[in-house]
């Protein structure tokens, strides 16, 4: 969590993240940054297992890429139930290969259920006899 956000990070122990999943309440939109400059727009292309989707990432003004995806786009589902990984790729960077780790479904899921202004993990309620 930072703050009011979730948030899911791609990267080596002590190091600078190269990919991030954070889930931005206010814009109920999950954003998909990628640690590599761009200027103006660039196309992202993300591929699941049974997925494969273009996207348009811009800069997010600190030397990153980053693209807005509604809360409940399907593409966040395809990512978090992909067999083991999804891929990243853009233009001139290496391309990425990111496990499909629970940390992801948790931000997804934080944010749906920010968006629908239930608390993340409620217990459920018992039914009463």
């Amino acid at each position: 969590m930072d703050g009011d956000r979730s948030l899911a990070e791609y990267g080596a122990y002590a190091a600078a993240p190269v990919a991030r999943l954070t889930c931005d309440p206010l814009r109920q939109a999950t954003i998909l940054w990628r640690n590599w400059p761009v200027t103006g727009t660039m196309p992202l292309a993300v591929t699941t297992t049974g997925t494969r989707r273009l996207l348009t990432a811009s800069s997010d003004g600190a030397g990153g890429a980053q693209v807005s995806l509604p809360a409940r786009d399907p593409l966040l589902d395809a990512m978090a139930f992909s067999r083991g990984r999804f891929m990243l790729e853009m233009p001139g960077s290496p391309t990425l290969y990111l496990p499909a780790w629970p940390e992801l479904s948790r931000v997804i899921e934080d944010c749906r259920q920010k968006l629908d202004g239930a608390p993340a993990a409620a217990p459920e309620a018992s039914p009463k006899p």
